[in-house]
């Protein structure tokens, strides 16, 4: 079997996913899961919709994203059924006729209004665990979300199958072609919305499509974490580039950072190396029973340990980590889970019934508090910023001694750098989706 063709895998990944569900069921005393695709989100006051985003629960069962108004049903002991909305619509293009390498694992019907939906899902929506947004309501089947079959699923979603991990190589690949595309953008002056656009069109999908809102950030930018505005002049001087985006791959996404100095801007370069370098080492520092939240910790040690070397802080990276000064120069976390969801769900789970692990005091933007275990994908993504309301703090809490305010004063105007991989945490060595595709690009 191929590891890396998605089609050779899909049948595995669905064996997995019926278990699943037929532990989940049992445990909150349901028949059925019925999980709806999601509808379209209106505007107010308006007849335009928001861009259509599928239930991402649904895209793990089979690759479809763009398909409104239909339903998964999956009772214990028979194959899924998928009640395939397919409307009459000269408005808007209509879905093609389900065709791939899933296909032959579902019984489909297929529909016209949403409402033909109705006789095709089980009998009793009481006996159905229905999981989905409020709106995606349709007669008495209404999604309850039950917690019991939400925790379960949810944990395990963690734990990602072989299919799973081809289609977010297929993702990586994608995004390493757009982050090539935007750095030569950067390279010949382009403006951030220049640089944006190269970066669409070498991936081959629009901001719709993207996972996320691609970050492009110049200079000062950079230090806005979500800098998402797209400035349509390049500044001058060009200084420093981040770049923050992903790409789609059968609904899968990829999540990829990178920082970059203009030409003649070497001390801010080499301070990018540096981080880079210590990048590499948090990602293989990714094993299993390895806690995520001590990866966070010693990321901002090691952090803290690179600005007292280039002289931007005065102390020792233990000290600034106990008064609070590395999270003002590393106040994100060092990653999350990543799947069909970008920010994946259970970050914070105890267990598959429930309860949550908290962050670590004085870290309250740690995305993940589980420990690591084979299956689980997450991002590493460490980086030092000069912003300066979180400066301003510093010095208010009287640790102004702590930093070298000149050191600060020159790396200001660069902004920041983030340098963030997708690893799959393995039963041996850590495995880094992103290096090798920057590699062999």
């Amino acid at each position: 079997m191929n590891q890396h063709d998605p089609a050779a895998l899909y049948s595995d990944h669905l064996g997995v996913l019926m278990r699943r569900a037929d532990e989940a069921l049992a445990r909150g005393g349901f028949d059925h899961l019925v999980v709806p695709s999601g509808t379209l989100h209106y505007q107010a006051f308006d007849d335009r919709d928001y861009p259509y985003a599928v239930n991402p629960l649904f895209k793990t069962w089979l690759p479809q994203t763009r398909l409104p108004c239909s339903w998964l049903v999956y009772t214990p002991g028979k194959r899924p059924t998928l009640v395939f909305y397919q409307p009459f619509d000269y408005w808007h293009v209509v879905p093609d006729a389900p065709s791939g390498w899933w296909v032959e694992h579902f019984d489909i019907h297929i529909i016209r209004k949403p409402e033909d939906a109705l006789p095709l899902l089980p009998r009793d929506p009481a006996r159905c665990a229905i999981i989905g947004e409020a709106q995606s309501a349709l007669g008495g089947f209404v999604p309850n979300n039950p917690e019991a079959v939400i925790h379960y699923l949810d944990w395990y979603r963690a734990y990602k199958t072989p299919y799973e991990v081809a289609l977010m190589r297929q993702a990586q690949v994608l995004a390493v072609r757009g982050h090539k595309a935007a750095e030569a953008a950067f390279r010949a002056g382009a403006s951030e919305f220049g640089i944006h656009m190269a970066y669409c069109s070498a991936v081959g999908q629009d901001s719709n499509e993207l996972p996320y809102g691609n970050i492009v950030a110049l200079n000062e930018h950079a230090a806005v974490l979500h800098y998402t505005e797209l400035g349509r002049v390049a500044p001058q001087p060009l200084r420093s580039f981040l770049i923050d985006a992903g790409a789609s791959a059968h609904g899968y996404a990829s999540d990829i950072t990178r920082t970059y100095a203009a030409a003649g801007h070497d001390e801010f370069q080499a301070l990018i190396d540096a981080v880079d370098a210590a990048q590499r080492k948090m990602c293989a520092a990714v094993r299993n029973g390895f806690d995520y939240k001590q990866l966070h910790v010693d990321a901002h040690l090691s952090l803290m340990g690179i600005l007292k070397d280039f002289g931007v802080i005065n102390v020792s990276p233990e000290a600034a980590l106990a008064t609070g000064v590395s999270a003002a120069f590393f106040p994100h976390g060092i990653g999350h889970l990543i799947g069909a969801q970008v920010h994946d769900v259970a970050g914070f789970a105890a267990g598959d019934h429930g309860g949550r692990v908290e962050r670590p005091a004085g870290h309250p933007y740690l995305r993940m508090t589980r420990v690591l275990a084979p299956g689980m994908v997450v991002t590493i993504e460490p980086g030092l910023y000069f912003i300066d309301m979180l400066l301003d703090e510093v010095k208010q809490a009287g640790s102004a001694a702590s930093v070298n305010w000149e050191r600060v004063d020159f790396f200001r105007p660069y902004g920041g750098i983030r340098i963030e991989d997708e690893v799959l945490c393995t039963e041996g060595e850590a495995d880094n989706l992103t290096r090798p595709v920057f590699a062999a690009a």
